[in-house]
């Protein structure tokens, strides 16, 4: 837990009450009801350690992916997997694009690590362009960082970048991390996933969570895929044995069964975000366009403390390398909820 620390993240329900939160990026649905059947049934069964090798959980991702159950270790959501990758590589340098997500940094700096920022521009809407290949072959890092689609800017990166990193790093032999949390809620889930690439390519390493796609953050349960044997070997041996509870075990068996619930969400998301976006224009915002379940928008310094008393919970961006004071992220959620977001940014723009 935080001890005296203020915490860097959304998602922060517990402070105050009956808040909308559009601070964390979570399926517009919640989470799915066989889930929560899940939880429930293990009640009998929690005087059980839960399985120290997830066998069940990691037969059913190995399904659900497609990928052979030796390529696939789960952890205590996606950010225990960042860390236990970080403990496990050992990097020295490290080149990330900027703004991305601040726990890699966060993991790498607490072993050691150098990292190199490449910064994307605001102005073009922060793509990761062709140049980011030209840097890496500059700085020659251990270890590529990538984040697909981006958080906080909600954009994809572009397929020929994509591929084009992969095989450069292979030719490196450097490693190459791609989160790709939020793929499966974006505008890129039919076939931007890397993991067909894996056997071919030891140094990639692909990060997942059900907490975006399956509503299930307060479970904390992420799993990722490498061909990389003996890393995820060392990244095992980084955490406690019985890092994964057995109800965030249950849970997760029951959403890889689930065949509906995320593109329902994603329906959502592409009839939303367009009309979120138009309207936080015509209140005045610089919106970044997603690809994403979120976006990215620049406004006037201290809006998210200024929205509180709407009861709505925005993501304050200004601690993210590359951004500053102004920036803000909101989750793209259902009609009705995100009318309330709009009509409270609204009034604060009108003067309150």
């Amino acid at each position: 837990m935080l001890y005296q620390t203020k915490n860097p993240h959304g998602g922060d329900l517990f402070g105050r009450e009956e808040t909308l939160d559009f601070s964390s990026n979570i399926h517009p649905l919640g989470t799915p009801e066989s889930v929560k059947r899940a939880v429930i049934g293990c009640a009998d069964r929690l005087d059980c350690y839960p399985d120290p090798y997830c066998r069940a959980l990691v037969a059913a991702i190995a399904q659900k992916e497609g990928i052979p159950e030796d390529q696939i270790l789960c952890g205590c959501g996606a950010a225990e997997l960042i860390f236990s990758f970080c403990a496990a590589a050992r990097p020295q340098t490290v080149l990330m694009p900027v703004p991305t997500f601040s726990e890699y940094a966060n993991a790498l700096q607490q072993n050691g690590c150098k990292v190199i920022e490449h910064f994307m521009l605001p102005d073009k809407d922060f793509p990761l362009e062709e140049d980011f290949l030209q840097s890496i072959r500059l700085h020659t890092p251990d270890a590529v960082f990538l984040c697909n689609p981006n958080n906080p800017t909600g954009r994809l990166i572009p397929q020929k970048v994509l591929l084009a990193t992969v095989d450069l790093c292979e030719r490196m032999g450097c490693r190459l991390f791609v989160d790709e949390c939020f793929l499966e809620l974006s505008d890129g889930w039919k076939g931007d996933s890397l993991k067909n690439l894996l056997t071919a390519h030891p140094t990639l390493f692909l990060l997942r969570a059900f907490t975006k796609s399956y509503g299930m953050a307060g479970l904390r349960l992420g799993y990722c895929l490498s061909g990389d044997k003996a890393l995820l070997q060392k990244m095992g041996s980084a955490v406690q044995p019985w890092n994964v509870s057995l109800p965030a075990q249950a849970a997760g068996i029951a959403a890889m069964r689930e065949t509906g619930f995320v593109s329902a969400g994603r329906e959502i998301i592409q009839t939303e975000r367009p009309w979120m976006e138009e309207h936080l224009r015509q209140i005045g915002f610089t919106v970044v366009p997603s690809q994403a379940n979120f976006i990215l928008f620049f406004g006037d310094a201290g809006l998210g403390e200024a929205i509180l008393p709407y009861g709505v919970q925005i993501r304050d961006c200004s601690n993210y390398s590359g951004l500053g004071a102004g920036w803000y992220r909101v989750a793209v959620k259902r009609h009705a909820q995100n009318a309330k977001l709009i009509d409270a940014l609204a009034h604060i723009k009108r003067g309150g």
